[in-house]
């Protein structure tokens, strides 16, 4: 009878805990994460999942703040990249950085819902949402997570006003000419943020010139300075030997989460 007590509460212990890798939990960061803005104020923030303007069209669970939240060693490479682009005339815009897993929850609770394609036109204008989960573009787990993973892209200096997006706006689609689609201040990236479609494989045949280009010149500066480009998504990088690989956090976004 005891046996079985201490089993059970083994097995309860263990359900309370969450998976393996995942800190549920936690209401703070760990000791090393950092607010990129404090590291440099200098990088633009676009942080899309806090208001209306991304692919589930609603603000994302877990985005208190419109924050960069990063772990110290890849918010000082980010630095590095920032001071290189200075010097040409351009500047970082970060569009996400860590992301709690309540957010990437949410995510996929929104996919799963294949009623809602309130944003088809223009995040998935070729792609049928039932299959956002096989074609790779929502998971149950991501990098942005583990605290090392950012979406960015490039400005040219001095930046440009950006409007402002007005919910119920009509939308374009995201690989529509660059004339055409959302007025992003960016350079022509030959896609907008967070487009599930193939020509947002970094070397997309069909993206050609200096929007191809710009991409280039967006994963060779970020490769110097330590991260790993994703091909799949010209945006997305996570810095080599990040510091906490196999832990996926789900504190929030916001000032207070950091120690």
């Amino acid at each position: 009878m005891k046996h079985r007590v201490l089993v059970l509460a083994a097995v309860v212990a263990a359900l309370l805990a969450g998976p393996p890798g995942v800190a549920h939990a936690r209401p703070q960061a760990p000791a090393g994460f950092v607010n990129l803005a404090d590291v440099d104020p200098t990088i633009l923030h676009d942080i899309r999942y806090k208001g209306f303007h991304n692919f589930v069209g609603r603000p994302i669970n877990g985005y208190v703040e419109p924050l960069c939240l990063l772990t110290q060693p890849a918010a000082a490479a980010l630095k590095r990249v920032q001071a290189q682009f200075i010097r040409r005339g351009y500047t970082l815009k970060v569009y996400d950085c860590y992301r709690p897993q309540r957010a990437v929850d949410h995510f996929a609770a929104w996919a799963e819902d294949l009623d809602d394609e309130l944003t088809k036109r223009e995040f998935y204008p070729e792609v049928e949402k039932a299959t956002l989960f096989d074609d790779g573009y929502i998971a149950h787990r991501s990098g942005h997570s583990r605290g090392s993973t950012v979406d960015l892209t490039v400005v040219r200096l001095p930046a440009r006003p950006q409007p402002p997006y007005v919910l119920g706006q009509p939308l374009a689609r995201c690989f529509a000419p660059v004339w055409q689609r959302f007025p992003d201040n960016t350079v022509d990236m030959g896609t907008g943020y967070d487009c599930f479609d193939p020509r947002a494989n970094t070397l997309d045949p069909r993206i050609t010139g200096r929007a191809l280009a710009n991409r280039l010149m967006l994963r060779d500066a970020m490769a110097a300075a330590g991260f790993n480009d994703y091909d799949l998504e010209w945006w997305h990088f996570t810095l080599a030997g990040e510091p906490y690989p196999d832990t996926f956090f789900d504190f929030p976004v916001a000032r207070r989460s950091l120690l």
